[in-house]
């Protein structure tokens, strides 16, 4: 791999969590899905852009901004190997040409300065080992003028879908798994809006979306999802089999009202920020 700044979150990215997610992409995309109407509404992408989508993963933003710029090209950058392994294999048996997939650390990527038109990132851009520095070497990389779409997460109000399914959780959740180290970086929107604008962006702007969440097929689906999920799968790590089994039937229940005939929708939110290298 090329130099990294956060060698803690590459190796995170590179050992099983990194891999949970390759194996799980539908899962993973599932969650996420919901909200890429507004990440491409606002990332404007047009047919001749050069787009960059930061963190990446296994590849579905990247696919789908390929597809709108239809006579440029997108580059996706991940940490993560076996994500981009999968990104890759994704790529090509859909037939896009157009995407390029890199390892690397978007911190100190060389990316060449205003080379492209457009940055998006779903869910990305939180792990930096410096903020600042990051979104720096971003706005670089964009052409003057060029646009930034960027989706973050937003703290779990206790009275959410997520927080009330899972709460049979919430007593076991103490520790942070090495890759969702810094998830929580971007919530606060004064401290996004100051790292921005300390990079060099102008024309900042911050709005909540919201969007169903697809879980898995049935309760029992998403339980076992979840409970594999890098932060929860830390957690219970330290328990035994049949403890895990009696969590992972009551998250199960607690699953059961959301299930639907398309599975189990849970209502979610982003924060969606867009900003403008000057």
């Amino acid at each position: 791999m090329p130099t990294i700044a956060n060698t803690q979150q590459a190796e995170a990215w590179n050992g099983w969590e990194g891999q949970l997610w390759a194996d799980n992409p539908d899962y993973y995309n599932g969650m996420l899905d919901g909200f890429n109407d507004a990440l491409f509404k606002a990332a404007a992408i047009q047919a001749d852009d050069k787009v960059l989508d930061v963190g990446c993963g296994t590849g579905r933003t990247t696919l789908l901004a390929a597809g709108r710029a239809s006579r440029g090209t997108a580059l996706g950058i991940d940490l993560s190997a076996p994500m981009l392994a999968r990104a890759r294999a994704d790529a090509a048996a859909q037939g896009v040409t157009n995407a390029v997939f890199e390892q690397g650390d978007a911190q100190v990527h060389p990316f060449g300065d205003g080379t492209y038109d457009v940055v998006i990132s779903r869910g990305g851009v939180m792990f930096f080992a410096d903020l600042v520095a990051g979104f720096t070497n971003i706005a670089h990389a964009l052409r003057p003028g060029g646009r930034l779409a960027i989706i973050t997460s937003v703290p779990g109000s206790p009275d959410g879908d997520y927080a009330r399914a899972t709460a049979a959780l919430r007593d076991h959740m103490r520790r942070p798994s090495p890759a969702s180290m810094g998830m929580m970086s971007m919530t606060d929107p004064d401290r996004i809006h100051q790292v921005l604008t300390d990079a060099g962006f102008t024309g900042i702007d911050m709005t909540i979306v919201e969007a169903m969440e697809n879980l898995g097929r049935t309760a029992e689906e998403a339980a076992a999802h979840i409970c594999a999920m890098g932060p929860v799968q830390f957690n219970l790590s330290t328990l035994d089999e049949p403890t895990i089994a009696t969590i992972r039937k009551a998250v199960a229940e607690g699953l059961r009202p959301y299930e639907t005939p398309t599975g189990v929708q849970l209502r979610g939110k982003v924060r969606l920020t867009t900003a403008t290298r000057p």
